[in-house]
């Protein structure tokens, strides 16, 4: 393990760009519709979803690429859960990832069900969030 990756072990949340939106959202500066979180990883849905329940997995601590998170496993494996919980509340077993980074420089997948398939209107993050929540207790 690098030195960079050791520092992240321990302390992830000193990990932040005060100017990345992401890192933002991480501290609570700016409002997101969270639907995941733990100690590593946050789901938030996007504000311009493809689909309804379009969510964005991001890691707490700040890195450019997804292919820099230490723990890749960990990492794809909150994808597996929201997946899931997509299929449960979309009527859609197809859920599709989207590895991206161009937008915003803060490693984070897409995760959201086929757009022609899903139910649900795409713009209402409120009741999209709270399904996808219930989905995951």
């Amino acid at each position: 393990m690098t030195r960079a990756a050791k520092r992240r072990a321990w302390y992830p949340w000193r990990m932040t760009d005060p100017n990345c939106i992401f890192c933002k959202i991480v501290a609570g500066e700016i409002q997101a519709e969270k639907v995941y979180e733990d100690d590593t990883y946050l789901a938030f849905l996007d504000i311009r979803p493809l689909s309804p329940g379009h969510t964005l997995i991001i890691p707490k601590a700040h890195e450019r690429w997804v292919w820099d998170v230490a723990d890749l496993g960990g990492y794809f494996g909150v994808a597996r859960k929201i997946a899931k919980a997509l299929q449960k509340i979309s009527g859609t077993d197809e859920v599709h990832m989207k590895v991206v980074g161009e937008e915003i420089p803060h490693a984070h997948v897409w995760v959201y069900p086929a757009s022609d398939k899903a139910h649900g209107k795409k713009s209402d993050l409120p009741a999209n969030a709270a399904a996808l929540r219930a989905a995951l207790a």
